[in-house]
């Protein structure tokens, strides 16, 4: 559904505020009062819409939030009281009900002094036949390494109806270390000064990064459904740690993984349900699984498994033989795996044409090319040689280069394939995570399973961070050429995704932004491809 309005009454109500403090640093974070970081809506149905704000002050304070269908608000057609609490941070989430069903809404929050937030607009989703559905997809996005001009560029549109967030909402490292003092962009100023770990540290990030003006214009003008991949906790976690947590000097796991997860419920327009699935009426369903800190088991090491080992073929076929298709090694767990496999099985049997799969890690197989250890710089730290080349060794005995995505968790991907071909899905896969773009034909030996577009990150950088002495274009073909369900990648652009979602067909669009090292919200190019009902396969457009 296209919409649009006047931009002068978008300024003049509030939808496009100023969204950003004055001032910069935790000062302005922690002293500011009010209305301190926009609004946003989640979590929407055909009757239904989740609304969250902020609102700062020395006590807990009762809002009223109001829906309209016009933006100066005088046909009211739903509401309710919240209150912003301290022990949330201040936020406040509420969900309103009784709503009509495929319907854009403007709405707002009311302060007891009278005060407002800006206005936001949402909407509930469709039911019945459905022409066509938009959707955005992000992951990715690291305050230091740029401009989140993505967000801005997709905030302008009207042709998207729902944004989805894959994760890495933010990442939790402390300044310096991702990006390093070499790679960031001045002006971009991050909150707490160290790692965060504790429950104040995560708050402090997502406020830090929610004073983004173009964050906050994307959550203004659509509803999002989101989920967590690592980042928001520590860097490649699993149910039990991470590599980035070291127990010794930053305490107990499950109390950081805690935190993080309380943060992230409090910070954004979410459930507190573990998974979920959203109906696009008999057009497509939407599944939400998580992937990362419910069930899955510890990612395997390859690097330990060979060390130390004179024959390194044998110990690659043993890993490969064992280790890496231990059936015991999950990555969504019994219970989530039975509602997702039922769920598309019902999906397809209901008469939905899609089935759409909005989960965190890159699904298709990737296998490293032989060009690449001859792609790093005579410099590259010796660490990245060093993966470098354990990887081009696991290439040649069968196995992948990430085992942090589903590369890593074969049985697991084995058994979703069978599932999604048992229920004659047409499965759509999108995935966030590796930085990089990818369209998958997803193969299960020689049945076509389904389709991924895998998106690039907003900021964080891909491997022309690696390879810089290798072109995007050299680095694509050698890449395509040695993983055959590979249709598609670039490794140097950053951007979002857009999927124009049709009973016909699916289309793809992978938006490369022209730069993030200033803020710019202009495109440089993107690349489409598509996906029709019963074919499986991506196809140019």
């Amino acid at each position: 559904m296209n919409f649009s309005v006047d931009r002068r009454a978008l300024v003049k109500t509030g939808l496009l505020g100023l969204g950003a403090l004055s001032m910069p640093g935790t000062a302005a974070i922690l002293t500011a009062q009010g209305f301190t970081h926009g609004v946003a809506s989640g979590e929407p149905s055909q009757n239904s819409v989740l609304l969250w704000t902020r609102y700062a002050a020395a006590n807990d304070t009762r809002l009223r939030a109001e829906l309209a269908r016009d933006i100066n608000f005088t046909h009211i057609v739903g509401g309710g009281d919240v209150t912003a609490r301290g022990e949330t941070d201040h936020t406040a989430k509420i969900t309103i009900g009784d709503l009509p069903a495929n319907s854009w809404l403007y709405y707002r929050f009311v302060a007891p002094d009278g005060s407002m937030s800006r206005i936001g607009r949402t909407r509930t989703l469709p039911q019945g036949d459905v022409s066509r559905f938009g959707i955005g997809l992000f992951s990715c996005s690291n305050m230091g390494f740029g401009w989140f001009n993505a967000y801005g560029h997709a905030a302008k549109r009207n042709d998207i109806d729902l944004m989805i967030h894959v994760g890495d909402y933010f990442y939790e490292y402390n300044p310096g270390k991702y990006p390093d003092p070499s790679q960031a962009v001045p002006g971009r100023i991050l909150q707490p000064d160290h790692e965060t770990v504790t429950l104040a540290d995560y708050r402090l990030r997502y406020a830090a990064y929610r004073l983004d003006e173009d964050l906050q214009a994307l959550h203004a003008a659509f509803p999002m459904i989101a989920r967590w991949d690592d980042h928001e906790s520590a860097n490649d976690s699993w149910k039990g740690g991470a590599e980035n947590h070291q127990p010794d000097s930053e305490g107990g796991w499950s109390v950081r993984k805690a935190a993080a997860e309380r943060a992230y419920r409090e910070w954004l327009p979410v459930s507190d349900r573990p998974w979920d699935s959203y109906q696009i009426g008999t057009l497509a369903t939407i599944f939400l699984p998580e992937t990362r800190l419910t069930a899955r088991t510890q990612q395997v090491d390859l690097a330990s498994a060979l060390k130390g080992k004179s024959d390194i073929q044998a110990a690659l076929t043993r890993f490969r033989d064992t280790v890496w298709l231990d059936p015991s090694h999950r990555l969504m767990g019994a219970d989530q795996e039975k509602w997702l496999f039922d769920g598309l099985a019902q999906s397809k049997k209901s008469g939905t044409q899609w089935q759409i799969l909005a989960q965190q890690v890159v699904m298709g197989p990737l296998s490293a090319p032989s060009a690449l250890t001859d792609w790093l710089p005579a410099d590259a730290p010796a660490y990245v040689r060093q993966r470098a080349m354990v990887g081009l060794a696991a290439a040649k005995a069968g196995l992948p280069f990430n085992f942090d995505s589903w590369d890593g968790y074969p049985v697991d991907r084995n058994r979703l394939y069978e599932a999604a071909l048992g229920a004659d899905a047409d499965l759509i896969v999108l995935a966030g995570d590796s930085h990089n773009a990818w369209g998958n034909n997803l193969l299960h030996g020689t049945d076509r399973v389904g389709v991924e577009f895998a998106g690039h990150s907003v900021t964080s950088p891909g491997y022309e961070a690696y390879f810089q002495a290798v072109s995007p274009t050299r680095t694509a073909k050698a890449l395509i050429e040695t993983n055959p369900g590979l249709a598609f990648c670039d490794t140097s652009r950053r951007g979002y995704v857009s999927l124009d979602v049709k009973p016909d067909a699916v289309d793809g669009t992978w938006h490369f932004m022209s730069t993030i090292r200033e803020h710019n919200l202009a495109l440089d190019t993107s690349k489409n491809m598509r996906v029709r009902p019963g074919v499986r396969m991506l196809e140019e457009i």
